[in-house]
């Protein structure tokens, strides 16, 4: 009976713990928790609105680099380029800004001046007059002269250019400002790979803040008297020179399938001995001079057998014969590549090289910590150049990298003549020339 009475108590105690085991299973079941997610030290949910530090008033990059010229800049059509093109002369004219109104029509005569400022000369010149003469700068240079006759206008044009300032007119105060600074706008040809060359002619004279409006192929520009020289010696060459060059441009990062570097070597019997016209060693890498059979399809063709290659930025630059210019890889090629502090750059002419006529040029390549190769390379035209041996460890700032070290920069390179003639001669513009008439031409 007591055996009956304890097994009822433990079949009690055992139903009774499995009710609160049961229970307690369910409460588990219906138990939530609200989760949360850190996101660089913000607590994020659904309920949350993301909280981030100020940033300064600084220009984003991608509005930094926004520019108008980049799509002209940065493409190549490879498949239909002129190694030689002719385009029609266009008279290019500079024109000064904010030269206020015309001054009175007055006569000078037997004016003389020695070793004052411009302002002293002018007051003197105008006094018993109602005109005021206003500097806006100061430190202007003195001047000495003589005037026999001549109209006012004459005379303040010609003391303010012996001074090297310029001057604008204001007739309702009857005010004459004079100022070390002017403004010009270059009515430009249409030609928009000449505006490139006096684009970046400019730039390389350290001429800054150039307004371009590529619809009405004008450009405005800001400076002293030093500025307006260099500009208009610029476009004097132009005008008497009647040349551009420019250059296309293919830059290729390549990885060795294999722990060995590439064997260059090999364009010769690929390509044959006379297709190979120089070699040009540089403190780092090596230019070679090659035929047009060589091309960016060949070359790549030619690596394919030995190498995988990525086109890390492609483009075109241009200068007036006898100048300077560059092409910035960063600028077309993306951002994160390792390479975008890398600049080619060039100084060239074409004319009389040893009796015959070629493209003389210098190329640099150069990053952000200076120099790091260069090349003479004396070319004719239809020649291309191939650069090779740069190596990318060149541009790792890490002390390790994934990047195997047999891995290489090449640079394919293609230089352009632009021929600018008598506007009055029968050419169409942008004419190519090829064959025939390519020859004759050259020897011409």
């Amino acid at each position: 009976m007591a055996q009956n009475k304890i097994k009822h108590n433990i079949l009690l105690y055992t139903i009774i713990g499995s009710v609160l085991l049961s229970g307690c299973a369910k409460k588990k079941e219906i138990v939530s928790y609200d989760t949360v997610n850190v996101v660089n030290n913000l607590v994020v949910d659904e309920r949350s609105v993301p909280i981030f530090p100020k940033k300064a008033a600084l220009t984003t990059d991608t509005a930094q680099h926004f520019a108008l010229d980049l799509p002209k800049r940065c493409t190549v059509n490879w498949n239909n380029q002129s190694i030689v093109s002719v385009v029609p002369e266009e008279k290019i004219e500079i024109v000064r800004l904010d030269t206020g109104d015309d001054l009175p029509d007055l006569q000078v005569s037997d004016y003389d001046f020695k070793k004052i400022s411009v302002k002293h000369a002018l007051e003197n010149l105008l006094e018993g007059t109602d005109i005021s003469v206003m500097e806006d700068n100061t430190n202007f240079e003195k001047i000495s002269g003589s005037i026999q006759t001549g109209t006012l206008a004459d005379a303040v044009e010609l003391m303010t250019k012996l001074g090297r300032v310029y001057y604008s007119y204001d007739s309702e105060f009857g005010e004459i400002h004079l100022n070390s600074h002017g403004k010009w706008l270059i009515k430009m040809p249409k030609d928009e790979t000449i505006i490139m060359a006096l684009l970046d002619a400019m730039r390389g004279a350290d001429i800054r803040n150039l307004l371009v409006n590529w619809q009405e192929k004008t450009v405005v520009f800001e400076g002293d008297y030093q500025t307006e020289r260099e500009v208009s010696k610029i476009i004097s060459d132009v005008s008497s020179k009647k040349y551009v060059l420019a250059w296309d441009i293919d830059v290729y990062r390549v990885y060795p399938r294999t722990d060995n570097p590439i064997i260059w070597m090999n364009m010769l019997p690929a390509f044959g001995e006379n297709n190979i016209r120089m070699s040009i060693p540089g403190v780092v890498g090596r230019a070679l001079v090659v035929s047009p059979e060589i091309n960016t399809k060949t070359l790549q063709k030619f690596i394919a057998q030995q190498a995988n290659m990525v086109l890390i930025s492609q483009g075109t630059f241009a200068m007036p014969n006898g100048w300077q210019s560059r092409f910035d890889i960063g600028q077309c090629g993306k951002e994160d590549r390792l390479e975008t502090d890398l600049i080619i750059g060039a100084t060239g002419k074409y004319g009389n090289y040893a009796g015959s006529k070629k493209i003389d040029a210098k190329i640099v390549l150069s990053t952000s910590n200076g120099e790091l190769s260069s090349f003479k390379i004396p070319t004719n035209i239809g020649d291309n150049y191939v650069i090779v041996g740069i190596p990318t460890h060149s541009f790792v700032t890490t002390p390790e990298t994934l990047i195997s070290p047999f891995a290489e920069l090449v640079v394919f390179m293609s230089p352009r003549l632009i021929s600018i003639i008598d506007a009055n001669g029968a050419v169409d513009e942008m004419t190519p020339l090829v064959g025939d008439e390519l020859r004759y031409f050259l020897n011409n």
